[in-house]
């Protein structure tokens, strides 16, 4: 019976492996080929050649995928810090406070989870008109900031960790509520914070609609609209779209595999203190 459903076990494991990395390995291989190579042979059959770097550099240049990646990164770096502050403040203030109305606060937050998102998109895109930021970079760095309760919720948990008596130690040395903030809870929130960079980051990273709907400008939209651009001009070039591809998973697989250490930590951390 244990030799049954060790076996099962892994089996299951060996095909959920093969059903998430066969589609990433047959982009692999498409973005090698030459036109005429991809079209002739079969998905997956390997490319004769695995140093024709050839469609990488279509793809990036003519593409406009450098302006693309500044564009993201200009949008992420921004919405990513505020995300940390507005987060990590908010936190603060619900685990070190006690005030009139805290769990009404963080009820509306778990409401606020509730409401589909598309169904809010018409008053957001007034709000964002009527603030003249549509077309604007400004608009999705706005957007995105907003901080959910997932976020909040792993800064608490960490925040627990951090003992009362440093604060009330720095108290007694004259800091007040943000110099105690800043100085001791900050530092002491760093795997939280990465945490946080990794699930919302891959967020903002892969996010479609919002730029496609408040990004009509070509020279301000982010990676995830440029690579939609390839449909246009390279709709029948797939080994270029494939590299299109690679070029945008490279980057966030990066800051994954740097940072996907923490992500574990994040979400137990408070669970076991």
């Amino acid at each position: 019976m244990k030799t049954a459903t060790s076996t099962a076990k892994y089996l299951t494991l060996v095909i959920a492996s093969i059903c998430t990395l066969l589609p990433l390995g047959l982009i692999v291989f498409g973005s090698f080929k030459t036109n005429q190579e991809f079209l002739s042979t079969g998905p997956l059959t390997p490319p004769q050649d695995w140093f024709n770097f050839e469609n990488y550099a279509t793809a990036f240049t003519r593409g406009g995928m450098g302006l693309a990646f500044f564009n993201t990164v200009l949008i992420f770096g921004a919405a990513i810090i505020g995300t940390i502050f507005i987060g990590a403040a908010t936190a603060y203030a619900l685990d070190r406070f006690r005030f009139v109305g805290r769990a009404a606060v963080v009820g509306l937050f778990l409401l606020a989870t509730l409401v589909p998102g598309v169904t809010t998109q018409v008053a957001t895109f007034q709000i964002i008109n009527a603030l003249g930021l549509y077309g604007s970079r400004w608009a999705l760095i706005l957007l995105f900031m907003g901080t959910d309760i997932v976020s909040i919720y792993i800064f608490v948990q960490f925040m627990r960790s951090i003992p009362k008596s440093l604060d009330e130690a720095a108290t007694i040395e004259g800091a007040g509520h943000l110099r105690i903030f800043f100085q001791i809870i900050l530092p002491n929130l760093k795997p939280a914070i990465a945490t946080v960079v990794i699930i919302k980051g891959i967020g903002i990273y892969n996010e479609f609609f919002l730029p496609f709907l408040y990004l009509n400008d070509p020279s301000t939209q982010p990676i995830s609209t440029a690579l939609f651009a390839f449909k246009g001009p390279y709709g029948s070039q797939w080994e270029v779209i494939s590299a299109g591809v690679m070029i945008t998973i490279i980057p966030i697989l990066v800051l994954f595999l740097f940072l996907q250490r923490y992500i574990y930590n994040g979400f137990t951390s408070g669970a076991t203190k």
